[in-house]
């Protein structure tokens, strides 16, 4: 049997009013329009729901046993079908699940973490490490929001780059090479290493020597940018890192930078989540938070591009 939703509509309209005329005045109807709508309720309920006593009507004691169960039914769904109002950050309370790059979450998460539970105290993150292969999750809602160097490939998955930053040559003082300028023929004779969780012994920096007719040594591959700082900290092997994203770990392993001595195009922050969340307000307000945090943090010069 299909059910005609209306028909709860109308329901409650009769329960409160006690009267056709009433509820057709109620929902803008008329009376012959409403007689019909409490026919159709009395053929699908079984039930006479209102009964004419003397000039008035009495509600069955069916419709009294249903009439508060109607009565939440109709209110849970204008509040489903209606638009939604303000959202009041005071009173919110929701878990987000952020996954971000390494040099993100630890340059921009604790002053995401201080932005958040200034304005929403009740709103909770679970910040995880970006996975070892492409997945669903941002699909299947197992992630809220994503931010790293990649345009999703998901015709559902909305993103947008909301900064960018520039890769520099991490190095530690006491390094041969940390006197002088880095020149490129000194840069492609130390040892490298590259930062990737999949562990690729090649980057996009290989790609562009390779172009000028020049290679480089990798040594190592390590899954992230904290442990790739450690390793060049206690080795001669260099590192490339973005600026801006990894100042706050460069300064703690008292490793010092250089310029990258080749052209490369600035690196992307994309932010990335599914279009579900497109008209959420809750999400929509972290989303804002997330990208006006990485902008501080993120050269204007390279924001423009």
């Amino acid at each position: 049997m299909q059910l005609d939703l209306n028909l709860l509509t109308a329901l409650d309209a009769l329960l409160e009013e006690g009267s056709v005329a009433g509820a057709a005045d109620r929902l803008h109807l008329t009376p012959p329009a409403m007689s019909r709508a409490l026919g159709r309720i009395r053929r699908v309920t079984g039930d006479q729901i209102l009964v004419r006593t003397g000039r008035t009507m009495t509600p069955t004691p069916h419709a009294l046993a249903i009439r508060g169960k109607v009565h939440a039914l109709v209110q849970q769904a204008h509040a489903v079908l209606t638009p939604a109002h303000d959202l009041d950050l005071t009173t919110l309370e929701r878990t987000f699940t952020l996954r971000w790059h390494d040099a993100v979450m630890t340059t921009v998460g604790p002053a995401v973490l201080a932005a958040v539970q200034a304005q929403a105290p009740g709103v909770r993150l679970r910040l995880l490490a970006e996975a070892d292969a492409d997945d669903n999750d941002l699909r299947h809602g197992q992630v809220d929001l994503e931010l790293g160097a990649d345009e999703p490939d998901l015709a559902d998955v909305h993103a947008e780059t909301a900064a960018h930053d520039r890769l520099v040559v991490a190095i530690r003082p006491e390094h041969p090479l940390a006197q002088g300028t880095l020149t490129l023929k000194r840069y492609t004779e130390a040892d490298h290493l590259t930062v990737s969780r999949r562990g690729r012994l090649r980057d996009p920096i290989d790609d562009v020597l390779h172009e000028r007719g020049t290679s480089r040594r990798v040594i190592a591959a390590v899954p992230t940018l904290t442990a790739a700082l450690r390793f060049a900290r206690q080795t001669d092997a260099l590192v490339a890192v973005p600026e801006h994203m990894s100042h706050p770990m460069i300064g703690e392993t008292g490793l010092e930078t250089r310029p990258l001595p080749l052209e490369l195009s600035p690196v992307p922050l994309v932010l990335a989540w599914h279009r579900r969340y497109d008209t959420d307000r809750a999400h929509t307000w972290l989303r804002d938070i997330v990208r006006t945090t990485v902008r501080t943090m993120s050269p204007v010069e390279l924001e423009k591009r």
